[in-house]
């Protein structure tokens, strides 16, 4: 499924993987939340419960979604975080990679901590 992420300042798609987080946060859709932002990671608090599964890593790679269960919160990684070590991307603790951004990550940049997000099915 691809959705769509938006700013006020920005509009990214994405598509989401075939496992269960996916499926449990495309139910959800559509979401509007406060963007918060820690190094190059946008996280925001959603709705949804859920545990590591076989999709959580520590490290991710440029671009990942992932859905960090300590916080209940939906991740956007474009970059370095303050955990990371050397040139990895290091959430806080293990997420579950549920999907990838397509296209420029640079724009992510420009999104402001407490600025509204919101993530909406692509048609």
């Amino acid at each position: 499924m691809k959705i769509k992420i938006k700013t006020s300042k920005i509009g990214l798609e994405a598509e989401l993987y075939n496992n269960i987080t996916a499926k449990k946060i495309s139910k959800l859709l559509p979401i509007k939340a406060t963007a918060q932002i820690w190094g190059h990671e946008i996280y925001f608090e959603i709705p949804l419960h859920v545990k590591l599964d076989d999709s959580a890593k520590e490290v991710v790679e440029l671009g990942d979604l992932g859905f960090w269960p300590s916080g209940d919160c939906f991740c956007i990684f474009f970059g370095k975080t303050p955990a990371s070590k050397g040139n990895e991307i290091r959430p806080a603790s293990a997420v579950n990679v549920f999907g990838k951004v397509k296209g420029d990550l640079e724009v992510l940049k420009a999104v402001e901590e407490g600025e509204e997000i919101r993530v909406e099915k692509s048609f």
